[in-house]
């Protein structure tokens, strides 16, 4: 052995072991304080926003987005300020909600939707991520897949609402996302797919969610060839809301 090596007196296996272990303790809190930049400080039903404190919520850092915006996170001063549209139907903490007014649009339950930008989601390159396809014109339906253009839309209670007008196609993903829908009493909608069941050999598309009388209120987007961030999430929101509220008899047990 020579004189003066560490090995003669410490047991390197052990150091190395010990050393693992306090840098993959670290390594845990700093993900753990990372994954609390959005959705902390907690708030609750009685106390409201609770205190930040000085060592689980990291300090504010700014970060530069694709499209050269700046987003800061945590921002403590920006919440979500709505009111909920629901009342409580227990006093006690966690109680269900239940909605005031049209349900599917109360936003609360499967209908509830997060404020997110209110702009398209935009490529790599700068495009409108989702589009129709008289706008991407670079897109079309397989030829193996019946065309949707064309087909009528049937409601959960068997009612012919309208017809397909056009489909809107991911860029990036390159499959279809919504139908665009229209609708015999006027205007046209979104139709998200995973809402809706294609039957080509009969030219129909089923949706479950909702009723007829219902495609009326589907929020419509700002502009007839983009939709916006903000404006998914709520139409998808209104359908999944549907599937829970569109009759009375949804919200019933099963047995």
């Amino acid at each position: 052995m020579i004189r003066g090596a560490i090995t003669s007196h410490i047991d390197v296996a052990q150091v190395v072991l010990y050393a693992f272990w306090i840098f993959f303790a670290g390594l845990i809190f700093y993900l753990r304080r990372e994954d609390r930049r959005e959705g902390y400080p907690l708030e609750s039903e009685d106390l409201g926003v609770g205190e930040r404190g000085f060592l689980l919520i990291p300090e504010p850092k700014t970060f530069l987005r694709g499209d050269g915006s700046l987003v800061l996170a945590p921002n403590f001063g920006e919440r979500d300020t709505r009111t909920l549209n629901a009342a409580k139907v227990a006093p006690w903490p966690g109680a269900p909600l239940t909605p005031n007014g049209d349900p599917l649009l109360a936003g609360v339950g499967p209908g509830a939707y997060a404020l997110r930008s209110d702009a398209p989601e935009k490529t790599h390159d700068g495009r409108d991520l989702i589009a129709p396809l008289r706008i991407a014109t670079n897109f079309a339906v397989a030829s193996e897949d019946p065309d949707p253009i064309g087909m009528d839309v049937i409601a959960a209670d068997r009612d012919v609402v309208g017809t397909i007008r056009d489909v809107w196609v991911d860029r990036s993903e390159s499959m279809l996302r919504y139908y665009e829908v229209a609708l015999g009493s006027g205007g046209n909608v979104l139709l998200p797919v995973a809402f809706a069941k294609v039957e080509g050999s009969k030219r129909q598309i089923k949706v479950e969610a909702i009723l007829g009388e219902q495609f009326a209120n589907v929020p419509a987007t700002r502009d007839p060839d983009r939709v916006t961030l903000r404006e998914e999430d709520r139409i998808a929101a209104y359908y999944a809301a549907g599937t829970l509220y569109a009759t009375p008899a949804r919200t019933e047990p099963l047995l």
